[in-house]
């Protein structure tokens, strides 16, 4: 569950928290469309250690470390069943070069996980909503999106005490065979459905009893103003993506070379 907390905002006041969220996405797409650019280990290895000084910056790097210790074992997945699949498929020969695009892989995975988690750990649920308003993103699939946004890291976090609460009354989740362990599972997801839709009614009641939808002119109490810091990060994030990309056309990057630099 630990990997969800990447998604829940922590309250601040750091220089990171006060970017506006406009700019901030920029900026976050921006290292996002750099991790996609590069198959190699040193330059995704620079972007991933270009965000922990945000992290740093924004206070929110014991959150990234208990969302990156949850994403720990998905990047070793991808490790594994991309190294498998490049010794089956090239004729059964490991090389050097395979153990490092799966390395990449995996590394790429936990970049764009690190970027994601930049934005919504700083970004307040109110501002990203102010700010797909600026969009000119309809109200009711900004309502929704903001409204998930609000409520995986509630779930997740209700799975988990349900889970303890089984536990605590004899439930062995880690025993017997696969379709045990699923069958194991049917007492923690049934509560938490149940509970889902229970909230999810809730929800529904207090909208209509507040008038959701009734007015089409909606007015907000705070507005959204970019300011000079705000702009400096759209220069900076502008800057790097113009770098990342004249390094990828410029022959830098040169694709997936798997040359046989054999191991086995």
């Amino acid at each position: 569950m630990s990997l969800l907390d990447g998604l829940r905002f922590r309250m601040g006041a750091s220089p990171i928290h006060r970017i506006d969220p406009r700019a901030k996405f920029i900026m976050v797409m921006t290292l996002f469309s750099a991790s996609i650019l590069f198959y190699e280990l040193p330059p995704l290895m620079a972007i991933f250690l270009l965000q922990v000084p945000i992290l740093l910056l924004g206070r929110v790097a014991r959150e990234w470390i208990r969302t990156l210790r949850g994403g720990a074992l998905l990047a070793l997945i991808i490790f594994a069943s991309n190294l498998i699949s490049f010794y089956f498929f090239q004729g059964h020969i490991l090389t050097t070069e395979m153990i490092e695009l799966s390395l990449s892989l995996s590394l790429r995975f936990l970049s764009l996980m690190t970027s994601f988690s930049i934005f919504f750990l700083t970004t307040s649920p109110d501002e990203l909503s102010l700010a797909l308003e600026k969009a000119r993103v309809p109200y009711e699939f900004n309502f929704a999106f903001i409204t998930a946004i609000r409520f995986v890291p509630v779930l997740a976090e209700e799975a988990q005490s349900i889970l303890d609460a089984q536990r605590a009354r004899g439930l062995e989740v880690e025993r017997g065979s696969f379709l045990a362990r699923l069958r194991n599972y049917i007492p923690v997801l049934l509560p938490l459905i149940v509970n889902s839709i229970r909230r999810s009614l809730e929800l529904a009641e207090a909208m209509e009893s507040r008038g959701f939808g009734a007015s089409k002119r909606r007015t907000n109490l705070y507005e959204l103003r970019m300011k000079g810091g705000d702009y400096i990060v759209l220069i900076i994030s502008a800057i790097l993506l113009c770098a990342s990309m004249y390094l990828k056309l410029s022959g830098f990057s040169t694709g997936t070379v798997l040359p046989p630099t054999r191991i086995l």
